[in-house]
């Protein structure tokens, strides 16, 4: 059952439909916000902010403030990221700036710079409590 559930969950992250597209020739200046998914295989000069999940390709570059419920990146990213549920910083995937997340998963080759903060999504910080103790 428990094997079940974690493949069903896979399955349903495949099926997100991807509802804004930054072609691989495009570049966009100026912030971009959207309800849904968005995959970017351009260049954003500006933040993006996507209620759902935002998908950098290899190809793909943001040169700002990135903010969603859950980020795959296998691009490049030059601002900081904030992620309510899980980043995926893949093999081919560079950011240079900081990273607040509730789960953060980096493969090998994969590089970044930066401060990384994990947070949940009740408390906020997952260390609020204890940082103020000696």
């Amino acid at each position: 059952m428990l094997g079940r559930n974690k493949n069903s969950a896979y399955a349903d992250d495949g099926k997100d439909k991807v509802s804004t597209l930054i072609g691989k020739e495009t570049t966009f200046d100026g912030d971009l916000t959207s309800a849904e998914t968005v995959r970017i295989d351009g260049v954003i000069n500006g933040n993006c902010s996507c209620e759902k999940k935002l998908i950098l390709s290899a190809e793909g570059q943001v040169k700002g403030n990135i903010t969603a419920q859950s980020v795959i990146i296998s691009g490049r990213v030059d601002g900081d990221i904030t992620v309510q549920g899980k980043l995926e910083l893949l093999s081919t995937g560079k950011i240079a700036g900081n990273i607040t997340a509730g789960s953060l998963v980096i493969d090998e080759g994969a590089a970044f710079d930066g401060r990384c903060t994990m947070s949940s999504p009740s408390s906020g910080n997952l260390f609020a409590d204890t940082e103020e103790e000696g």
